[in-house]
């Protein structure tokens, strides 16, 4: 337990502080320090693909992108797939810690550390594309970081069959997404109690029984979330859409607030400019991936007809995850009265914001939707998991159906109690990933933006 806790305040303790006016300081942790220089990096070598791609991101989510109509899932599945893991409950109870904790100002730096993280998603996604192999068991096709990892330490002719780097980020992975099934589990039982009063054995039996339903079938789980993800992520934002529409008249001055406190004389005076900084940075970074090597693993996945096409598609969807969807929970907050919220945290205080907008109704469609969200991301991370798995112990379908298994266990076991440990766990996983990833993917970075070169010079010209 102490190598875990020390290997925890390692990834996500603050390492660095840097004083600033006020008595404040703006704590650095590892991953913040990896991962924001790196965004940096990358977007400065795309030449602001953020800014510059966007438009083509868009038309090339509305194209058809599948290469074959037998092999793999379309480029577009694949970015339902990565959008279903990372739209989950960090989008909602995330958002609100994180106002709480580090005010309006917060969701400024969450959007601008997303026009960061979007040239990342790009990066690590085409990557996948680039350095893809066929899926004997599933068809179509399988990667991510730990086979590019594998291609950048193991020479083509080598008698190994693991890189070590590769071997750790897929245990990493995995660990991760035990977690956070654990977690998953927890958060939809609780959120049901508090809205239906529904004792948390029936809500979590259920959920277990469905989701197996799903997982342990063959290729079930792209044809469910091609449904689920667009319906559930649509119904929220038009709610949002019409909770602003109804309080457009506070639009102003949230965005005044929003601002004045992202660079505010009296969060600097009060010495609370670190947190704002810090907090609004933490939830863009890790609610959209970009740099853990998540999102790749269904990259890696689509039949496209070119690797800068399914790296365009993954930008995209750290836009649609944070300028969207972490956008819309941060105006649900930031649009009921200061006072109704005061002293709340978490689901409560999110459901109370609901409660204000809609009535009773805003407490049943939060259940639900935290529902919808929880359960695509349990469905997303068993689709990411199918690539570590092969990597690790080879094209089986014992290993496959035995990490399914083990994943289930953890959701039951999290709708059924809380255990702090394993939520770390999922934590630290998802930081071990990302130090990882980023070990391959600054040197292998010049394969990606040579297929974006290749892009612009030969696809984009045809039009």
């Amino acid at each position: 337990m102490a190598i875990f806790r020390a290997v925890y305040n390692i990834l996500w303790g603050d390492i660095i502080n840097i004083p600033l006016p006020g008595g404040s300081s703006l704590g650095l942790s590892l991953l913040v320090l990896i991962l924001v220089p790196a965004g940096i990096y990358f977007t400065i070598r795309t030449r602001f693909l953020p800014f510059r791609m966007f438009p083509e991101m868009l038309k090339v989510t509305l194209e058809n992108n599948r290469k074959t109509e037998r092999e793999g899932i379309s480029g577009v599945q694949a970015l339902i797939v990565s959008t279903a893991c990372r739209v989950g409950m960090g989008n909602l109870v995330g958002v609100v810690a994180a106002i709480s904790a580090g005010g309006a100002g917060s969701v400024f730096w969450m959007w601008v550390i997303a026009l960061v993280g979007s040239s990342t998603a790009f990066i690590e996604a085409t990557l996948a594309q680039i350095y893809k192999e066929k899926d004997p068991l599933y068809g179509g096709y399988r990667g991510g970081p730990a086979y590019y990892i594998h291609h950048l330490f193991i020479k083509k002719n080598s008698l190994r069959k693991h890189s070590v780097v590769a071997v750790l980020f897929a245990l990493s992975g995995l660990i991760c997404w035990c977690g956070i099934s654990q977690v998953i589990g927890n958060s939809i039982s609780s959120s049901f109690e508090n809205a239906f009063r529904v004792p948390p054995i029936y809500s979590t039996a259920v959920l277990v029984i469905i989701a197996a339903v799903i997982v342990l079938r063959k290729n079930a789980t792209v044809k469910v979330l091609d449904i689920m993800v667009p319906i559930m992520a649509a119904c929220y934002f038009f709610i949002t859409i019409f909770i602003i529409v109804k309080n457009a008249g506070q639009l102003p001055a949230v965005f005044e607030r929003i601002f004045a406190e992202a660079f505010g004389l009296r969060q600097v005076v009060g010495g609370g400019i670190g947190a704002v900084i810090m907090n609004g940075a933490k939830r863009g970074l890790f609610s959209n991936e970009a740099g853990s090597g998540s999102a790749p693993c269904a990259a890696a996945a689509a039949d496209i007809s070119h690797p800068a096409k399914e790296g365009l598609l993954q930008a995209l969807g750290v836009f649609i995850d944070t300028l969207v969807i972490c956008s819309c929970s941060a105006m649900i907050m930031l649009l009921t009265p200061q006072s109704m919220t005061e002293g709340l945290e978490g689901m409560d205080l999110l459901q109370t914001a609901m409660q204000y907008h809609l009535g009773e109704f805003g407490v049943i469609f939060i259940a639900v939707i935290l529902w919808l969200f929880s359960f695509s991301t349990f469905l997303g991370i068993l689709f990411y998991a199918r690539s570590n798995v092969s990597y690790l112990f080879g094209d089986n379908w014992l290993s496959q159906t035995l990490y399914k298994v083990l994943a289930l266990i953890m959701l039951f076991i999290g709708g059924l109690a809380a255990y702090q440990f394993v939520w770390d766990l999922g934590d630290v996983g998802v930081g071990l990933m990302t130090v990882f990833n980023m070990i391959a993917l600054i040197p292998l970075a010049p394969k990606a933006l040579e297929a974006l070169r290749d892009y612009e010079k030969n696809e984009m010209k045809k039009r």
